[in-house]
């Protein structure tokens, strides 16, 4: 599936002997990752090309011509285009060539160097472990320094990643974006250094019966247990007083795995949890809790009539979604406004449901998450089964390349329904899923 970058803006700049060319912000998950001249990325595809033939996207062509408004729009649309078909493709996203282009573009956007430097990851808990590092290495590799430090088996490692994290004067707090794992996690910190920020390990799955997985590792368990902690301790979920009882013997004996087993009965437990927002269901002028995890987004809805409604949305139910860009962004991304629309079966009818969140980007990758696993799932049991039942045929299989996301979409496109290339949904039949 396609990543979630987007170029909402350019600089019309001067050369230091008097010509002029577009520098390109380029936004990764809503916040900005890089800046970059049509020049670099017209080299870099070549190499591109040179390593992976044919199957690279076609590249924006020349303009031989002095660029009007008009074709300078284009342009930056069919870059944004270009970066997201590009980064779809796994080898080419983990491969020497895609790496270090973007993180020599990563450091000579924030002016860092490559050096030695400390970077504090966070534990649930509120503790954090300082790990020794280079400026320029990735979330991949950081996450593999830090499992050597905490003892954290390699082959779990998938289970977990690395994520921006936002403290508030209130106590709270707001889980911004997963880092990438080409993103260099250093440079991204610094990047919103102006705002209280950290990196923070937290486990990256939204099935929470994937947590039996982790159970036999002791520092994996102890992530999850710390957690779940932090989930009851933020309100994130709400157990019944029975379970908290429960959970509270467990936690005082202390029995982790236990704890963890119990908890597993709990309402939202492992959900990812977005700040309040408003939505536009089952009317405008709602707010809501959002809690997205387990194959649903999970709403505890305000009406304007301040009743309450809790809706679950379930993700075999959307056909589409779309990330629309509202607002002028900061030169740090934390204050732009951002809406994900989903197109969700209601009662047989089929209509957009609007959620108005600076999380849009998190929701979304939320929701590739979700897909993904229900195709390992259902990868995994057809594997199990040799042959159909005899007068009966074999259940059609979910393919990667039937399912399409929209990354970003800038609010003029918003005219009626999306094309194929935005669909999610459009070619999987609600039972296969």
């Amino acid at each position: 599936m396609k990543l979630h970058f987007s170029v909402p803006l350019s600089e019309d700049l001067l050369e230091k002997f008097g010509g002029r060319y577009v520098l390109y912000s380029v936004y990764l998950e809503g916040f900005l990752f890089c800046k970059v001249r049509y020049s670099q990325l017209h080299q870099w595809n070549e190499q591109l090309r040179r390593v992976f033939g044919r199957g690279v996207p076609s590249f924006p062509p020349k303009f031989y011509l002095a660029m009007t408004k008009p074709m300078a729009d284009e342009r930056r649309a069919q870059l944004e285009q270009y970066l997201q078909n590009v980064s779809s493709d796994p080898s080419v996203t983990n491969s020497d060539v895609f790496i270090s282009f973007f993180r020599k573009l990563q450091l000579d956007t924030f002016k860092i160097q490559t050096q030695q430097a400390c970077l504090d990851v966070y534990l649930a808990d509120g503790r954090h472990l300082r790990v020794n590092i280079q400026t320029s290495d990735t979330a991949e590799r950081v996450l593999e320094v830090l499992s050597y430090k905490i003892e954290l088996s390699r082959e779990l490692l998938g289970y977990f990643g690395l994520f921006l994290i936002q403290d508030h004067s209130d106590g709270e707090l707001s889980v911004l974006k997963k880092l990438a794992e080409f993103e260099l996690p250093y440079v991204s910190l610094q990047s919103v250094k102006e705002s209280p920020c950290k990196i923070a390990v937290r486990k990256w799955y939204m099935n929470p019966s994937l947590d039996k997985m982790l159970m036999d590792c002791k520092t994996s368990a102890n992530l999850l247990y710390t957690q779940a902690l932090q989930e009851m301790e933020k309100k994130w979920i709400t157990p019944t007083a029975g379970q908290m009882q429960k959970l509270q013997i467990q936690e005082k004996a202390p029995d982790k795995i236990k704890f963890l087993e119990l908890i597993q009965e709990v309402r939202h437990y492992g959900y990812m949890q977005l700040d309040p927002c408003p939505c536009d269901y089952p009317e405008v002028g709602c707010t809501t809790a959002v809690h997205v995890g387990n194959n649903e987004i999970s709403c505890c809805i305000k009406l304007p009539s301040n009743q309450i409604k809790e809706v679950n949305f379930k993700i075999n139910r959307v056909r589409c979604w779309q990330v629309t860009f509202l607002g002028s962004l900061s030169s740090q991304g934390l204050d732009q406004v951002l809406e994900l629309r989903f197109e969700y079966n209601d009662s047989d009818t089929w209509r957009w449901i609007v959620l108005n969140t600076k999380q849009a980007f998190l929701l979304s990758s939320c929701l590739k998450k979700m897909i993904m696993e229900q195709l390992s799932t259902t990868k995994s049991d057809q594997e199990m089964i040799e042959l159909p039942e005899p007068g009966k045929a074999k259940k059609q299989s979910i393919q990667v390349s039937q399912i399409f996301h929209s990354g970003f979409m800038p609010r003029k496109r918003l005219l009626g329904r999306p094309n194929e290339d935005d669909c999610v949904f459009e070619k999987i039949r609600e039972e296969d899923l």
